[in-house]
């Protein structure tokens, strides 16, 4: 198995932790978290460390009829919501490699060919409009054009491995490049690359080819 070299900050595992993310972010940390052994531990310190804060914290009494306005709340009958299309899973990953646990649940489209060897798929959760959370499945020598970010960007390698100019990423690895870092994503495996990422924003291209990209995929 391939050694793990890239992880979430530790300022990003304790936002993980405390609940303080973004769907859409937590998402991808989650999964990093089902491959990574050291980053999960951490992250269930971080969790209990919390719960004792809790435990410790002195209790503050509640506003007069609060209990009766919760109460009234959850007797309120709940707001008609559109029923999402039909769903019949995910689509298939290269041979031999499986789902992470984190994404059950997921609406995962069918893969979309967005360029010879480069399929995309389009990942939602529910109330998290703000990121938007998706998949690349690259062929060896295909690239992502040289793009920079207005937002956060998470990526969690699932299989396969890139190179982005300022470091080589394998299966099991996760990247967090700052707002404003430029580079640009080449497979150099022997087998195909499939990442997921969330972005928070734009993802802003340099050339014509990648703002269509962008387009065609949302995320520009």
């Amino acid at each position: 198995m391939t050694r793990i070299t890239h992880h979430p900050s530790d300022a990003l595992l304790l936002s993980h932790a405390a609940g303080r993310l973004p769907a859409g972010l937590a998402l991808v940390v989650a999964v990093h978290l089902e491959r990574c052994a050291r980053c999960a531990a951490y992250a269930g310190a971080l969790e209990a460390a919390g719960g004792l804060l809790l435990e410790e914290t002195q209790p503050v009494p509640l506003q007069a009829r609060a209990l009766d306005q919760a109460m009234a709340a959850l007797d309120a009958p709940a707001a008609e919501t559109a029923k999402p299309a039909a769903w019949q899973g995910p689509p298939p990953l290269p041979q031999g490699q499986a789902w992470p646990s984190a994404v059950a649940g997921c609406q995962i489209a069918p893969w979309r060919w967005i360029g010879p060897g480069m399929h995309y798929s389009r990942v939602r959760l529910a109330g998290d409009d703000a990121v938007t959370v998706f998949l690349l499945r690259l062929a060896p020598g295909k690239y992502l054009p040289r793009h920079a970010h207005s937002g956060r960007e998470l990526t969690q390698v699932l299989c396969g491995a890139f190179h982005d100019g300022r470091a080589q990423f394998h299966a099991g690895d996760f990247d967090a490049p700052g707002r404003g870092v430029q580079h640009l994503p080449v497979v150099q495996s022997a087998g195909e690359c499939v990442c997921l990422t969330a972005v928070q924003g734009r993802l802003q291209f340099d050339a014509f080819y990648g703002r269509l990209l962008a387009r065609l995929g949302g995320l520009g």
